[in-house]
């Protein structure tokens, strides 16, 4: 496998994969990629990528719930 940027050698490796979005930060460790040897370029593969779209959602649901929860935020 070459790198679509400089043609490089793609080797398998782990990286981590941040998200900064809506007010909240995600950050996955570890995760398996293609990682170029000549200029450090990262491939995720497919189902991964579909993977942390799929937290990503669940996530930004949960967030929503928390910032939306009347209980907390209540003074009689």
């Amino acid at each position: 496998m070459k790198c679509l940027y400089c043609g490089g050698k793609m080797e398998r490796g782990h990286a981590s994969y941040a998200v900064n979005r809506k007010g909240y930060h995600l950050f996955i460790d570890e995760v398996p990629v293609y990682i170029c040897t000549q200029c450090g370029e990262k491939y995720f593969e497919e189902e991964q990528v579909e993977a942390i779209q799929k937290l990503i959602k669940k996530v930004e649901a949960e967030i929503d719930k928390v910032r939306n929860y009347a209980g907390a935020a209540s003074t009689e």
